[in-house]
């Protein structure tokens, strides 16, 4: 089989190459016929003749009609028996170019271009005057903070960079720009600061892109599942944020950025496992202040995590462990409850997740009802029907409640669905469970990497420097701005020890 695919894509492949060197014929009407063709005559394609020899070819409401009736159709009026390089050069259009290819200009024509078409020529005329319908920039909804900038991406490419560029005027912020995705091709920019990201990341990251086969990317999530290091595990290695502020503050410290056309997201990368827990907001606060913040964040990952699978261990198997005065209460609540502790945790895990699944799937205002009425209620009757108990209810919200306090959207998910099996573990081998979980958990998380990088930085291994600004926030003097992790001089160091040691080898 992987033979036979193979051979088909190879197939494949070459049918691609000659289909994409496609010369422009210099007839008017087999040009139109070849247009059509390709275009399938899609109910949009404005055809309008200016002259004998003169025809003008785009798609509706892909390019800015002013435009063309202000600058491009004058002009065309007035150039009679004109060239194609001549008229390039009367046109007072920002981007023109000239395209002998028919299928390059038709992906130009689909992305906001005139095509403009003389006849006995086989050249066409470019000209480049998009203008797409896009969403006003508004605050960030999943990445809301207090003090700093209230702005979000949206679903523009064009937008989201000059936003870039804005916050980071510097002439050696790059940006390479490539087109993925065969039947949607899609436009993303690489973006990373010339002197300050590593080379060895910025080659990884472009040679990720450039080996996709794929048939569409309509999001940025979708990109990054196909070029991070272990598309398998649940743990994100890649950061998607909606926040200029913050993705400029990862280019400084010498990532690398992605945005893609039509997603709101952009791509930050590599990322560790401990800034998944960081927020931009965090640099804008007073060192205590925001070390104590993170230090909440992480103590209620933690609570989140393992305080209800301790709750069904003690029940179930450590009942030694409760203390005294908690003892009796604890026994009058659970007297009338039939069920085993896991089945009374899992059932009201379950309950929670609908309510938030459904509060987010709900418009706004029903959304927040839903899920307010709807914990109280069921809340209320599970107690008084004996199914749960009080003390447990407790736990629930308060697990509930400290996963909400990831910054990131992806991460708070897979804190939410650690606990599942974790609380599985906890109802059959009790506290041994928990440990083995752990384990597990710690082991996997050692395995990750993110482009290489390994995951659970600056603790691992140990980079002294780059803890200032970690589970605590020191400083700002004390913190150093470029981390171990994408610090170039480190790897262009290794880089140098591996070219010299090849020289050695081919001298001896």
């Amino acid at each position: 089989m992987k033979k036979i695919r193979k051979i088909n894509k190879s197939n494949d492949s070459s049918a691609k190459t000659e289909a994409k060197h496609i010369k422009i014929p210099s007839s008017k009407v087999e040009f139109i016929e070849k247009l059509k063709e390709i275009t399938h005559s899609p109910a949009d394609l404005m055809i309008k003749e200016i002259s004998d020899t003169i025809t003008i070819i785009y798609v509706d409401f892909l390019i800015d009609v002013n435009t063309l009736n202000e600058q491009i159709l004058p002009t065309l009026e007035k150039t009679d028996c004109a060239t194609p390089r001549i008229i390039k050069e009367s046109l007072l259009v920002a981007e023109v170019d000239l395209g002998s290819e028919l299928n390059k200009c038709v992906l130009e024509m689909l992305i906001g271009a005139v095509l403009i078409h003389v006849e006995g020529n086989s050249e066409l005329v470019i000209a480049k005057i998009s203008a797409y319908q896009t969403r006003s920039l508004t605050t960030p909804e999943n990445e809301s903070q207090v003090i700093g900038s209230q702005i979000g991406f949206n679903e523009s490419l064009a937008t989201n960079i000059s936003l870039i560029r804005r916050y980071i005027t510097n002439p050696n912020l790059s940006n390479e720009k490539y087109v993925i995705g065969k039947e949607t091709n899609t436009s993303l920019s690489v973006l990373y600061i010339k002197g300050i990201a590593s080379e060895e990341y910025v080659n990884t990251v472009r040679q990720r892109i450039i080996d996709l086969d794929v048939s569409d990317i309509l999001d940025s999530a979708i990109l990054t599942e196909l070029i991070d290091d272990n598309s398998l595990t649940i743990f994100p290695q890649m950061l998607l944020t909606e926040r200029p502020d913050r993705f400029c503050d990862g280019l400084l410290s010498g990532k690398v950025g992605i945005v893609v056309n039509g997603s709101s997201m952009a791509i930050l990368c590599p990322y560790t496992f401990f800034e998944f827990f960081q927020s931009r907001e965090d640099q804008n606060l007073r060192w205590p202040i925001a070390t104590f913040l993170r230090l909440l964040r992480f103590s209620a990952i933690l609570i989140s995590i393992f305080f209800t699978p301790i709750y069904v261990a003690t029940l179930t198997f450590h009942y030694e462990v409760i203390p005294q005065p908690l003892l009796v209460p604890l026994s009058e609540s659970r007297a009338i409850v039939p069920f085993p502790p896991i089945i009374e945790a899992l059932f009201l895990e379950l309950i929670i997740e609908l309510l938030r699944e459904a509060g987010a799937r709900l418009p706004t205002k029903v959304g927040q009802t839903i899920g307010i009425v709807g914990g109280i209620v069921l809340g209320t009757a599970a107690v008084q029907a004996g199914i749960t108990s009080n003390i447990l209810i407790i736990i629930i919200a308060l697990c509930a409640l400290s996963a909400f306090t990831t910054p990131n959207y992806v991460m708070g998910n897979v804190i939410r669905i650690l606990r599942f099996p974790i609380i599985f573990l906890a109802g059959f081998w009790g506290f041994y469970g928990i440990m083995f979980a752990f384990c597990l958990l710690i082991i996997h998380l050692l395995r990750q990497s993110s482009l290489g990088a390994p995951y659970l930085q600056p603790f691992y291994p140990p980079r002294w420097k780059d803890m200032a600004d970690s589970v605590i926030r020191l400083p700002l003097p004390f913190i150093n701005r470029q981390p171990i992790l994408t610090s170039r001089k480190v790897n262009d160091k290794a880089s140098n020890n591996n070219s010299s040691n090849e020289e050695k080898m081919k001298q001896s």
